[in-house]
């Protein structure tokens, strides 16, 4: 079987069929009671947050939910999030920051809402905020991409102590088509710009942005969520105990640019 090209990989993680943040939530964590709400605003149904047990530890899960069906994903705005999700958000990590409960993220957005309103209502401001306020969250955090990872509106949940992707999930400042069309005019050239953004997964480990790629074998099974679930456990046991946390997270963003430029 010929090598999968970057390109292929970003449409395996825009298959309809695979599993989102919701399929992770229902399958991984006990007694998931979900949160609404920005306080300012609105809800907004592309983040789905809330509190749960992971292996009987209180965790606060987040995830970017895109929805299955058409009408669910119209729903959750095909995944694309309005400033007032990132404020929901960021208000469920510094409530679990107050309960010293960790944070667990799950990503899967082809970005942030553009539209009229969520610029008029602070869109740019939203994931700078999450970006400040994530940096010295005093508990820990695990952010995993399951499949889309789109510029800032994913990297809005991902300023995390330990950054997973999946096997087939991507990580990038622009979706190919965008790159394409302002490079060279063209969104049919996106096969070629997916080859230059360097946003597979394995890509992102090799330049130090993430620290773990999961593999995809049986994904959607009972054993593949299953898995997840013990790395998840054993990952945030151990982060736990870190009485360096904040510093060691500053650091490892630090170094990110450092080890990509050598």
């Amino acid at each position: 079987m010929p090598a999968q090209k970057p390109y292929d990989k970003v449409k395996l993680a825009r298959n309809i069929k695979r599993p989102t943040g919701l399929d992770y939530i229902n399958n991984i964590f006990e007694n998931f009671f979900e949160l609404h709400g920005d306080r300012r605003y609105a809800d907004d149904r592309a983040i789905v947050g809330g509190v749960a047990y992971l292996d009987e530890i209180p965790v606060t899960v987040i995830a970017i939910e895109k929805g299955h069906s058409t009408k669910e994903r119209a729903m959750r705005n095909f995944g694309a999030p309005h400033p007032e999700g990132y404020r929901k958000a960021l208000r469920l990590m510094k409530q679990a920051e107050k309960f010293g409960r960790p944070v667990i993220c799950f990503i899967d957005t082809s970005g942030a809402f553009c539209g009229v309103g969520a610029e008029e209502r602070g869109q740019g401001q939203a994931i700078a905020e999450n970006l400040m306020e994530m940096s010295t969250l005093c508990v820990p955090i695990v952010s995993i991409l399951i499949g889309e990872g789109g510029s800032g509106g994913a990297l809005a949940l991902a300023a995390g102590d330990r950054v997973w992707m999946l096997q087939n999930s991507v990580y990038s400042v622009i979706s190919p088509e965008g790159c394409a069309s302002i490079l060279w005019k063209d969104a049919s050239l996106a096969e070629k710009a997916a080859e230059n953004l360097k946003l597979t997964a394995h890509d992102a480990k090799s330049l130090g942005i993430i620290e773990k790629v999961i593999s995809e074998k049986d994904i959607g099974t009972e054993m593949f969520y299953d898995r997840i679930r013990r790395l998840l456990t054993k990952e945030v046991s151990l982060l736990s105990k870190d009485a360096e946390l904040v510093g060691k997270r500053y650091e490892r963003f630090r170094q990110i640019g450092a080890k990509s430029a050598v």
